[in-house]
């Protein structure tokens, strides 16, 4: 399967300015988000001191996979993590130099490396460790197997979960990255976006169904799959930090939208988790759509200069460094 330079950068930009579009309502309820709706790129807000055009930790964290992976050319769990370390600790893969918003199960994960842990042994395990914390940053797994799969649809599976239990290893958490990951794979083979959406359900319900460890956590992931389900009214959505309720949220956005415009608005407006959210739906709308989808005013307001996404010049390079890594062609 061929990867374009355009589609590694149609999603990273999806998630990113879907991630800073939430940002300053994060945790905002659904009640006053339709009375004073998102229309437009704001500012501080739920984060006074971030300023108009800051991504979150949904991006920081999906650039330290892409970078580790452009840079070792292969699945170096302690080296992603190193690169989460210095994200926590430092100024490095964040818009602005400042880290902010870091997830209780992530920053649980971080700190059990720093202090010597196995990648692989650092993830939360318990029922309540299933926040949406690998969901957002899983996205370039999609880019990453569709020009180097697996052997078959188990270690292609398995890579995705190995990458999820950094942080997050409970199966539900593992369960839903790989469905978005089918999710994103079928948007990739060029799929039309609902066509897509629905066959990466499918398909992963089906697979997980047939898996001891994960079948009894199908029916967690199985109302999406239902016909009906994109005509659930917004009432019947929930936008919080759980991992079912954020690929939820996204895919039914996805699903009740377009465009990338529209998609992201949605997303956001449905208040509590909007960062998130935004970031997961953005990243599958952006590959979709295409990067010149996605409104110009966005990403470089000429008329109002602050008001322009931040901390392009990390999305700019590791894009560029994950497409020559992954031999994407023009």
């Amino acid at each position: 399967m061929i990867v374009t330079k355009n589609e590694i950068k149609s999603m990273i930009y999806g998630l990113a300015v879907g991630d800073a579009m939430g940002v300053p309502v994060e945790f905002t309820s659904r009640a006053k988000l339709e009375k004073e709706p998102v229309k437009e790129m704001l500012g501080n807000g739920s984060y006074p001191d971030i300023p108009h055009g800051v991504w979150s930790d949904d991006t920081s964290m999906t650039l330290c996979l892409m970078e580790s992976m452009a840079r070792t050319g292969k699945l170096d769990f302690a080296d992603i993590m190193n690169n989460f370390v210095q994200w926590e600790e430092g100024d490095a893969f964040n818009a602005t130099g400042v880290t902010f918003d870091i997830g209780r199960t992530c920053n649980a994960a971080i700190q059990r490396f720093v202090k010597g842990a196995d990648p692989l042994a650092c993830g939360g395990k318990t029922e309540g460790d299933n926040g949406n914390g690998a969901l957002m940053r899983i996205s370039p797994m999609a880019l990453w197997l569709a020009v180097h799969p697996g052997a078959d649809m188990d270690e292609s599976m398995e890579m995705v979960h190995q990458v999820a239990s950094l942080t997050h290893a409970h199966p539900r958490s593992k369960m839903a990255c790989g469905i978005y990951v089918l999710i994103l794979l079928y948007v990739i083979q060029g799929r039309a976006l609902k066509d897509a959406v629905r066959t990466g359900l499918n398909h992963g319900i089906d697979f997980y169904s047939k898996k001891p460890a994960y079948k009894k956590e199908v029916q967690k992931y199985t109302r999406m799959c239902m016909d009906s389900f994109a005509s659930l009214p917004a009432s019947k959505i929930k936008s919080g930090g759980y991992v079912v309720d954020t690929l939820e949220a996204a895919v039914w956005c996805i699903l009740n939208t377009d465009n990338y415009r529209d998609c992201i608005l949605k997303a956001v407006n449905l208040g509590e988790d909007t960062d998130t959210v935004a970031a997961v739906a953005g990243a599958v709308a952006g590959l979709a759509y295409g990067y010149d989808s996605i409104p110009k005013g966005w990403i470089d307001n000429s008329k109002y200069k602050n008001r322009s996404l931040k901390g392009k010049e990390w999305l700019d390079n590791i894009c560029e460094k994950f497409s020559v890594a992954i031999v994407a062609k023009e």
